[in-house]
């Protein structure tokens, strides 16, 4: 008889890939801020205002009939028929047989990365970029390099050579995010179309995340007078049958950051192994929630252009306010809900956050959440009311009079 196994059982870890993705250092500072009296937290990306009564009614309304079963693994035909009418009104025809529903963006984002990205893959993505889309391709064993922003005069621009050099014929996939957060840096048509050329040569996928498009806020004197609904898009390049995968949501442009619901706009060749993915990632968005979506692209127009010119006027706001603290480089992006700027001390941006939640109760989130380039900067959202940024600067100032010297 063999003798009896003491040894200490080895400890049950998750796999290599995923312990090595890094943790949300934007829930870290926010984590900081539990059992503080009086945060103002400008940490996250959402409105500080509730998604509009006719969003949430018509939501309500399907869930008194009844829509509490699973649908179509592409979404019910009527939000994809509706879907399919809003991005063509925008970037061109497109059919619904090019749009699926997607329970939320970041779901949207894990599909498209998983219909084309393997072990192995090389993958490129301009960075400083929210964690999640460099991430993403990491848990399928794909190999990430990025290709940094540069930060001038002229606030955030993108080297488009130094990308180009890195988009390699053996690329599967490039990963890119304008307009960007949490830069604010929007992508011109120019830029897009020699990427689009390049990819289209290698055979290079684009993932391209513009779930911020409707937040964009030109400065071009002619495209502010055409009234440009959306920053530049690849939809608008780029035949609906070739390698790219245009990922959009409803949480930014309608204030719907709970309901989870997004969609992706692809070739028709993909959508039979799409379903199949949707199938066992979460088999479909909740129904109710569909109808909402509905709502939002029928009835959300004119909310969606109000809302931009409240953000565009927030931004200018806050600039102005943080142009005036010394120390302070900050620029006007052309996009999205962020100012990503340098102040004293970001240098080490997350203990700077963490120290400025406690001590004054201000909620930014640190430049390091977004990669190594990030670091040296701070994010704040300025999807809120004037006087809750006011109170946000005054707070700052009283932060940086007191570690003055120290």
């Amino acid at each position: 008889m063999s003798e009896l196994d003491l040894s200490v059982p080895s400890i049950p870890n998750a796999r290599d890939a995923v312990r090595a993705l890094r943790p949300s250092q934007i829930r870290e500072v926010a984590n900081a801020g539990f059992g503080v009296d009086d945060v103002l937290p400008f940490w996250f990306g959402e409105s500080d205002r509730v998604t509009p009564a006719f969003i949430r009614d018509a939501a309500s309304a399907a869930l008194a009939a009844g829509a509490t079963f699973y649908t179509h693994n592409l979404g019910i035909a009527p939000l994809r028929a509706a879907l399919a009418g809003y991005v063509s009104a925008l970037h061109g025809a497109t059919s619904h047989e090019h749009v699926a529903v997607t329970s939320a963006g970041v779901n949207a984002l894990m599909l498209a990365a998983q219909l084309v990205v393997g072990a192995g893959d090389r993958v490129v993505a301009v960075t400083p970029l929210w964690p999640n889309l460099v991430e993403i391709p990491k848990i399928l064993g794909a190999h990430v390099e990025t290709v940094a922003l540069g930060y001038g005069e002229r606030g955030w621009q993108l080297d488009v050579g130094r990308l180009l050099a890195a988009l390699t014929p053996d690329t599967k996939m490039l990963m890119i995010n304008s307009p960007n957060n949490p830069t604010g840096w929007v992508m011109n048509r120019d830029d897009q179309r020699t990427v689009l050329e390049h990819c289209r040569r290698h055979g290079i996928w684009i993932v391209a995340d513009e779930v911020y498009e409707r937040l964009y806020y030109p400065d071009d004197g002619a495209a502010e007078a055409a009234g440009a609904r959306t920053a530049p898009s690849f939809l608008d390049l780029a035949t609906r049958d070739e390698r790219v995968i245009c990922v959009n949501s409803f949480s930014k442009a309608w204030l719907m950051t709970g309901w989870r619901l997004g969609w992706i706009v692809a070739p028709t060749a993909l959508m039979d192994d799409l379903a199949k993915l949707v199938e066992y990632n979460t088999s479909c968005a909740p129904s109710f929630v569909q109808q909402a979506g509905i709502a939002a692209l029928e009835q959300g127009e004119g909310f969606t252009q109000e809302l931009v010119c409240d953000l565009r006027a927030s931004r200018d706001h806050l600039v102005r306010a943080l142009s005036a603290v010394p120390g302070v480089d900050v620029k006007a992006p052309l996009g999205a809900m962020y100012l990503f700027f340098s102040m004293p001390g970001s240098a080490r941006s997350l203990d700077l956050c963490k120290a400025m939640v406690r001590e004054v109760g201000l909620g930014v989130a640190p430049g390091s959440a977004f990669g190594p380039q990030g670091e040296g900067f701070v994010r704040w959202c300025y999807a809120c009311d004037t006087a809750r940024l006011d109170a946000g600067v005054e707070r700052l100032t009283r932060f940086l009079a007191h570690h003055r010297g120290v």
